[in-house]
């Protein structure tokens, strides 16, 4: 199992030298001492927020953004950085600007090299993020992650599972047009984003989403749409927070974590996939997705869980690959709504040990699965794991369900 499994990249890799290079710069370190304003750490890592049109087409651009910032008037105070240039006297942090100086954020900007696209971010950019976040997690009060928006809720969901008993925000955001733009919906996320880390940072320690002036777990969500502003949507989880004219967070609806000490998983399995079923597929198509060294996937289905009950070639392939120890989690295709073993077309799912995802997203039942895979070697142990609502990412809205199927992975 562990051959093929996704580690964490190597201590001397650029980004990580980054990350570390914060801990050691004494400038930088002087400078976290003596600020008394609320401190975030931007992560940078391209998107859509950071380009500029270059032959025809928009590609990101290094070393631009912060410099880009420190001009906007809405996302720095210059008369504030000036007034404490005996703190910051070499610029290094950028202050969002506030009615109150107490509640001044002060932001630093650390910028990935090379700068990715988010259709190329892989596992091993999860696990360096994190690690980012782990090497200098008590020096800031919380952290925004800029990334762009085709991968994001990928991203955000296996986060949300590599870090445990986080008492501080981490906030992922991105835009639709680039910052540079007159009009453009970067300013608004990332200025908001700011706001959750900085100023909401004891209320809402969980890695979140924040789009269009709102903030949603980070697990829950999905991109709808490839060309409105408004390209996020958590249809079975409502917003942990809205930013108008005031803020309102929603406190109830914060996932209680628990106590415990922070820590940080660099492990993911990659040998995991999604299946989406289709009028006619083939048992061979079924087969050979399901061949070594897959370890599990996400069997999405049609309405609330259900398979062609006529099709036993399909069936059995499924059940082969389960008697493997090939875990498979059934989430619906529909983009709202449950998986509810209620018709006959679902019930061999569940007598073949296939697990109901409920009300999962894809990205957060292919990310739990990964995290999952890694961190137990016990096949009982994992079907335990994929059931329970580890981070807030499902509901089990049917106790009794959840209890039978408990039952079934004992050890």
């Amino acid at each position: 199992t562990n051959k093929n499994m996704a580690l964490s990249p190597p201590n001397d890799s650029t980004n990580r030298l980054i990350s570390l290079n914060l801990i050691n710069n004494n400038d930088i370190g002087r400078t976290l001492t003596l600020l008394k304003t609320r401190k975030v750490l931007v992560i940078y890592t391209g998107g859509t927020i950071g380009m500029k049109a270059q032959n025809n087409v928009l590609a990101p651009v290094e070393n631009c953004l912060q410099e880009e910032l420190r001009r906007m008037n809405i996302a720095h105070d210059k008369q504030y950085a000036d007034s404490i240039r005996e703190t910051d006297p070499r610029e290094l942090f950028l202050y969002l600007p506030s009615p109150n100086e107490t509640e001044c954020i002060a932001y630093y900007i650390l910028e990935y090299k090379p700068l990715l696209d988010s259709a190329n971010m892989t596992f091993d950019n999860y696990i360096q993020i994190a690690l980012n976040i782990k090497d200098v997690y008590e020096l800031f009060d919380g952290f925004v992650i800029l990334h762009g928006t085709d991968t994001m809720s990928y991203t955000a969901a296996a986060l949300s599972f590599m870090f445990e008993h986080l008492s501080k925000p981490i906030v992922l955001t991105g835009s639709q047009i680039p910052i540079f733009e007159a009009r453009c919906d970067g300013r608004d996320n990332l200025i908001g984003s700011l706001i959750v880390a900085g100023k909401l940072a004891h209320r809402i320690p969980e890695v979140t989403v924040y789009f269009n002036n709102r903030l949603y777990r980070g697990n829950r969500v999905t991109k709808i749409d490839s060309e409105g502003l408004n390209a996020y949507e958590s249809y079975n989880f409502p917003p942990l927070a809205e930013i108008g004219i005031n803020v309102q967070v929603k406190r109830d609806l914060i996932f209680d974590k628990g106590y415990g000490q922070f820590a940080v998983c660099t492990n993911l399995n990659i040998n995991v996939g999604v299946l989406r079923l289709y009028p006619g597929i083939t048992a061979k198509t079924v087969r050979q997705f399901l061949e070594s060294p897959i370890e599990g996937i996400v069997l999405q289905t049609y309405g609330s869980g259900n398979v062609p009950s006529n099709r036993m070639d399909l069936l059995d392939e499924l059940r082969k690959a389960t008697e493997r120890g090939v875990i498979i989690v059934n989430c619906t295709q529909c983009i709202k709504g449950s998986v509810q073993y209620m018709y006959e077309a679902a019930t061999y799912l569940n007598q073949i040990n296939v697990i109901s995802g409920h009300d999962m997203t894809v990205e957060a039942a292919l990310m739990k699965l990964s995290f999952v895979l890694a961190r137990y070697s016990d096949n009982n142990r994992r079907k335990q794991k994929m059931i329970q609502n580890l981070r807030g990412e499902m509901s089990v809205n049917n106790p009794h369900q959840y209890i039978r199927q408990l039952s079934n992975y004992n050890d």
